[in-house]
């Protein structure tokens, strides 16, 4: 591959990107427009298919890919490309997550909680891993489960204790004892 094709990829790659991140970036805050963002992740996948050989970016197309389906609600198509990036990069705990994301969407939890096992055995040190497995593990109403990642998200990063209170996951065991014992702790 010539340089000239490798430069070309990387530009096709920071397009898609970008569109993505358009969507994602305030959409906590301001979620976009349903047809604003289904055009950009439209024009995200467009922009991957113009890759052609990915190479060696080829987990990432595929991540990218995911995401755009992700982003479109088509969780069960997202998932073929997510499971091909895992495969490609499995350390990527970004894969297993979005995975995860996907699997709980279909009301698959207990794949939704095998993905977010694998990102723990990538990288144990994740608040966001620990919390989301806490999330799933709280739908399958595993509360011992539940109670040690949450308690692991937060013992990381205590930031997430904000996250609880809205976090209707966290409604199958939200009377439990032990749930509102560490919930409650002031620190």
């Amino acid at each position: 591959m010539s340089e000239l094709q490798r430069t070309r990829r990387q530009q096709l790659l920071q397009e898609a990107e970008g569109y993505l991140e358009l969507i994602m970036v305030f959409a906590d805050q301001w979620p976009p427009h349903p047809v604003s963002r289904d055009r950009l992740a439209r024009r995200a996948l467009d922009t991957l298919d113009r890759i052609g050989d990915p190479g060696v970016d080829l987990g990432h197309v595929l991540y990218l890919k995911g995401q755009a389906q992700r982003t479109l609600e088509e969780y069960e198509l997202a998932l073929r490309p997510l499971q091909e990036a895992s495969a490609e990069e499995p350390c990527n705990i970004h894969i297993w997550l979005a995975l995860g994301w996907c699997y709980k969407r279909l009301d698959r939890i207990d794949m939704a909680i095998e993905s977010l096992e694998e990102a723990l055995a990538a990288d144990p040190t994740q608040a966001i891993t620990h919390y989301n497995l806490a999330c799933y593990w709280s739908l399958a109403e595993n509360v011992d489960q539940a109670l040690f990642h949450l308690s692991q998200a937060f013992e990381i990063d205590t930031n997430f204790r904000d996250l609880v209170a809205e976090e209707t996951d966290f409604d199958p065991i939200r009377d439990d004892a032990g749930f509102q014992m560490l919930t409650s702790v002031i620190v």
